[in-house]
């Protein structure tokens, strides 16, 4: 017999100003979980009330933090990821670091929320290189905790941040990387180590792509740009959920 107000329910917002929007509600709506997702659009302060956690969509950075700050948001989405869920995609991932480098002139507002600091548009160059196709790319990615984490992830690179550094406070929860790129397509430049044959050294942030910490999420590339659904399932199942109970 179901428990008197137990809730059968979970409400993500999907921050709904500029971006990819609409291709996370896709995949939220994809989604087989053990509670039913109601999904919001946040357009405003009383929209992001209604939810129990947020995903801030690749886009453009400085133009969703603007928009944000004109909705009046800003005050309330850092308030919101003081107790709640937030996970950021690309330019999400830029608005949730606490230090940016290469901002735009005027600067750049953010959210913070995640002990990183980035760089923008840090793979310009080198993605050019790869694919032909200027600051883009695909890699395949090894990412853990995601079901059958086996079969790697088909990571979609847009303009993508860079991660430059790490840098929790012994108060803050500890980072967890869950993916990290090769450094064979990393430019040289971005890299905080000489590269060496070692892919995965832990001192290069530079090769870092998706990481949690506490409830929150950061990918610097787009799961929701592919037909794979399981990085959206980790963050509902991993981030949200548990932090209803």
């Amino acid at each position: 017999m179901q428990q008197m107000g137990a809730r059968e329910d979970v409400t993500v917002g999907i921050l709904a100003l500029q971006g990819a929007f609409a291709e996370h509600q896709v995949m939220l709506q994809k989604l087989s979980v053990k509670r039913r997702i109601v999904i919001v659009l946040v357009r405003t302060e009383e929209d992001l009330h209604k939810c129990d956690a947020l995903i801030i969509p690749g886009g453009e950075s400085t133009t969703i933090a603007l928009l944000a700050r004109l909705a009046g948001l800003l005050g309330p989405l850092r308030e919101f990821l003081k107790t709640k869920p937030v996970w950021g995609t690309c330019a999400g991932a830029i608005l949730l670091a606490q230090s940016i480098e290469g901002a735009k002139k005027g600067g750049q507002e953010l959210l913070g929320g995640i002990s990183v600091s980035v760089g923008r548009n840090g793979w310009g160059s080198q993605a050019s290189r790869i694919r032909n196709v200027v600051e883009s790319f695909e890699a395949p990615l090894e990412v853990e905790g995601l079901r059958d984490s086996a079969r790697p992830f088909h990571g979609v690179f847009i303009r993508a941040p860079v991660i430059l550094a790490l840098s929790p406070s012994p108060t803050d929860p500890p980072i967890q990387i869950l993916s990290r790129i090769s450094t064979s397509l990393l430019p040289q430049s971005q890299t905080l180590v000489p590269h060496d044959e070692d892919d995965t050294d832990p001192r290069d942030a530079g090769t870092v792509v998706a990481l949690r910490q506490g409830r929150h999420l950061l990918t610097t590339f787009h799961p929701e740009l592919t037909k794979d659904d399981r990085f959206h399932e980790y963050f509902v199942r991993e981030c949200v959920l548990p932090s209803l109970v």
